[in-house]
């Protein structure tokens, strides 16, 4: 294993776990905010709601890389089934 090879995974790495650190910090914000919106319980409908816009960030955020990407000349994960 190279050197070059070793950094690229360590920068992985470090990169998914600030990810997942910044998921987890939003994932709280977004419980907190919606049970003082919806009243101070798990209710069903706080947590339906809670997953439906966390669903909608998941897919705006998706797409907005999707989009960075094909201008910078990346090739995106995901492609419009119009591009094939």
């Amino acid at each position: 294993m190279n050197i070059r090879s070793l950094l690229q995974t360590m920068i992985t790495l470090a990169s998914a776990s600030l990810g997942l650190v910044a998921a987890l910090a939003w994932n709280e914000a977004i419980k907190t905010t919606l049970k003082q919106m919806l009243g101070g319980d798990d209710s069903l409908a706080a947590l339906y709601t809670y997953a439906i816009l966390a669903t909608v960030i998941a897919i705006v955020v998706v797409a907005a890389l999707s989009r960075l990407a094909d201008k910078v000349g990346g090739e995106a994960v995901i492609k419009r089934e119009a591009e094939g």
